[in-house]
């Protein structure tokens, strides 16, 4: 997924809602020209502005990434589940997980989750050097935080304490608690993450301290925010 691909869906959100560059940048607390970059696709945004960005408007996780879902009428329970009340599974290759390429080398890969599913499943990777915030500023959103550490060092500020995990590592924690992920290695971190429960809490998160709340209460401080307003659009 290239930056112009991100930026031109970004910028059609904005207009279809009627704001101006200058008002979401006000909202987000950065430049309107930082906005304007982003849209154009002259620059590629940190993780931290693309989720407040999402966020602030609206915009499902497959609407930014142009995933056409197979049917705008979810399928019946009976319909999903063999004889044994399985639920039948989905496959998608590896060649097919939608990418997002962030500004300071984060990567994401959406992998397979069933449309309204309860989490939001990606492939992460930080190249060395990167991080969830250019700012170092620590993020929160709602939901529950899942993650197992495949390859590489991460390093993990939850609240006050610094937790360094490697390979075979897994963490969880509530993604209210303020945190930030950085490499400080040498070698690309990879893991699999899982936010469960995002969608749920999405309209009942508390606003973190010193954010603006311009909008239906939501804090816009979060670097995983974009997490929060994914699938807010309908399709």
């Amino acid at each position: 997924m290239t930056a112009e691909n991100i930026g031109a869906r970004l910028r059609e959100a904005r207009l279809q809602r009627g704001l101006s560059l200058r008002s979401v940048a006000q909202a987000l607390g950065v430049s309107a020209s930082l906005i304007s970059q982003v849209e154009t696709g002259k620059t590629q945004p940190s993780v931290s502005t693309l989720y407040a960005m999402v966020t602030h408007l609206g915009v499902s996780m497959d609407e930014l990434l142009g995933v056409i879902p197979t049917s705008s009428t979810p399928a019946s329970p009976s319909a999903m589940l063999g004889h044994t009340g399985a639920v039948l599974p989905a496959v998608q290759r590896a060649g097919e997980n939608p990418v997002l390429e962030m500004e300071n080398g984060v990567h994401w890969e959406r992998l397979a989750v069933g449309e309204g599913g309860p989490a939001d499943a990606l492939l992460v990777s930080y190249d060395p050097g990167a991080s969830s915030s250019i700012e170092g500023k620590l993020m929160r959103h709602s939901g529950v935080e899942y993650a197992y550490i495949l390859e590489g060092e991460l390093t993990l500020q939850l609240d006050f304490d610094t937790h360094v995990l490697g390979p075979g590592d897994s963490l969880q924690f509530d993604s209210v608690r303020p945190h930030l992920y950085s490499n400080n290695g040498s070698a690309v971190a990879r893991g699999v993450w899982f936010v469960v429960g995002r969608r749920q809490q999405n309209q009942a998160m508390p606003t973190a301290p010193g954010a603006d709340a311009t909008r239906s209460g939501t804090s816009l401080s979060s670097a995983v925010d974009v997490l929060r307003a994914m699938d807010d659009i309908p399709h």
